[in-house]
């Protein structure tokens, strides 16, 4: 009760009008601080973008990387503003903010201790966005599990995959990264034959097939060359099989390569080109008579 009435007793309100004046000029110069850094981060993405331009890179892969960095260094911003913004209006109401940043030395020094998967983390971070090994937008395979990339953060990594399933993988726990769509992307195609067929000829199927995508004003701008025909891979079971591969801008694979498959089988129906699918023959045993003429002894019989 003592400690209520000596703050009562010590209450102003001219102290209260200050103090008030006081934090509402810092969150006002807090917002400014954050509008600057918005317009000081939008000026560097398009500075970011123009050098990538002039050094050749493709647009795409550019704006990946540089949406990344930018992410991030948003995000520290943020992160140091708010902290000490925080700290300065403690100090104007009155609270000692020394002993919270010794505390808070200790508490780091303890963290850096106790949680070192979480430095692992922040650190294995760092040195995936330094090497430009994956970036927001890419699809790729993390630990084996296959997603397009969402957000890369501190600490971890975002993949949503083709049912919508969110996948989340701390950065130091990845032990294996496939990147499928950095810098151009593939697709790799196996077609059958049957063995009655000409591969010479069917090749020259396929690569005309590949120059008219080629020419085509939707899926050409997506090609970076013609298909490459690797020629016959194997022999299979009932079929030739005839490898080869489209390289295309990232992340179009999928969709170039669908409709690659969609006018080889046209051309093949065209050029009456045999694709062989497994056959099934039903044997009844040497004492057992052939279907036919059993089903015709049953409806003579009726």
């Amino acid at each position: 009760m003592n400690f209520i009435s000596d703050y009562l007793h010590k209450f102003s309100w001219e102290t209260l009008i200050q103090t008030s004046l006081k934090i509402c000029i810092i969150l006002l110069l807090a917002w400014l601080a954050m509008f600057v850094l918005r317009k000081f981060l939008f000026r560097l993405e398009k500075r970011l973008l123009a050098q990538g331009k002039a050094a050749g890179e493709i647009p795409s892969e550019a704006e990946k990387r540089i949406e990344t960095v930018i992410r991030l260094v948003r995000q520290a911003a943020l992160l140091a503003l708010w902290t000490t913004v925080v700290l300065v209006i403690l100090k104007e109401v009155g609270v000692e903010i020394g002993p919270i940043l010794a505390s808070a030395g200790v508490l780091g020094l303890a963290v850096g201790f106790g949680a070192q998967n979480l430095v692992k983390d922040v650190i294995s971070g760092f040195f995936f966005i330094l090497e430009n090994q994956i970036r927001v937008g890419d699809v790729a395979i993390i630990n084996g599990t296959g997603g397009l990339v969402e957000k890369i953060n501190f600490r971890t990594i975002v993949l949503r995959d083709l049912a919508g399933i969110v996948h989340i993988f701390p950065n130091g726990s990845v032990s294996t990264l496939s990147n499928l769509t950095n810098e151009w992307s593939a697709y790799v195609f196996d077609i059958g034959v049957a063995y009655k067929e000409n591969t010479d000829s069917v090749i020259e199927v396929m690569t005309q097939v590949g120059k008219e995508m080629m020419a085509d004003d939707n899926f050409g701008p997506f090609m970076l060359e013609p298909p490459e025909i690797f020629g016959v891979d194997k022999f299979d079971n009932s079929a030739v099989i005839i490898k080869g591969r489209i390289k295309t801008k990232p992340i179009r694979q999928w969709m170039v390569g669908r409709e690659f498959l969609r006018r080889i089988k046209l051309a093949f129906d065209a050029k009456n080109i045999e694709i062989p699918f497994p056959h099934q023959t039903i044997y009844f045993g040497e004492a057992s008579k052939p279907i036919e003429i059993q089903l015709l002894e049953k409806l003579q019989g009726q």
